[in-house]
């Protein structure tokens, strides 16, 4: 048995852990698309903040594409896990394929889960970065170095669950991290979940409508 039925009782008991930056009107919260979404919107609901979405995608090793050998993140910021890449002898010309495809459908992303809306304005706030689990954290790690680009007064990340090594590393790499349970062994994100479905991307769209009613406006 996991330790969170969904990624929506994740959300709700990360919430719990967040409980100082209720009702703050600098305060954002960002979810990671797609599986970070579900949480953060719980998280935000809680907090009674602005949900909206940070864009950022894996880049998957060769032959081993659930291996993060680095990820890329909105505003082109490509981070590299060298210990991977060095392990798998993985090319420049090979990142430079694997990051263009994950680019056009970062770009592809964008479009669906915002349509023409212009992302929030960070500067001066305090965003909340949220995703549903931190295994490796090259993904987290390219949305922070993203993120740093839109000028924030603070970075916090948020997880539910999270190796507790990848967890203790962004301590000194963020303002603050919240990693709710750290098991160990850690393994895999999934295995502290009862169910860990994939999120699809009209749920993603529909816990952003459901944001555009229910919370403050991102902008």
């Amino acid at each position: 048995m996991g330790l969170f039925k969904d990624r929506q009782d994740a959300g709700r008991r990360l919430a719990e852990k967040l409980s100082d930056y209720a009702g703050r009107n600098d305060v954002i919260v960002l979810g990671l698309p797609r599986g970070g979404v579900p949480v953060a919107f719980e998280v935000a609901k809680a907090l009674n903040a602005p949900l909206d979405v940070f864009l950022v995608r894996k880049l998957g090793a060769p032959g081993n594409p659930e291996l993060a050998m680095g990820a890329i993140a909105s505003g082109g910021v490509i981070v590299l896990n060298d210990d991977i890449i060095r392990s798998f002898t993985v090319s420049e010309r090979t990142i430079e394929i694997v990051a263009a495809g994950e680019t056009d459908e970062l770009k592809r992303r964008e479009s669906v889960y915002r349509g023409n809306r212009p992302m929030a304005d960070m500067r001066g706030r305090c965003a909340i970065l949220v995703d549903d689990g931190l295994a490796t954290g090259a993904s987290m790690r390219a949305a922070v170095a993203a993120l740093g680009r839109l000028e924030p007064a603070r970075i916090v990340i948020a997880v539910p669950t999270s190796a507790p090594e990848t967890c203790a590393a962004f301590e000194t790499e963020v303002d603050t991290i919240i990693c709710a349970e750290t098991p160990q062994p850690f393994n895999a994100v999934g295995l502290w979940y009862d169910d860990f479905s994939q999120t699809t991307d009209a749920e993603v769209q529909d816990y952003m409508r459901r944001a555009g009613k229910e919370l403050p406006p991102a902008a």
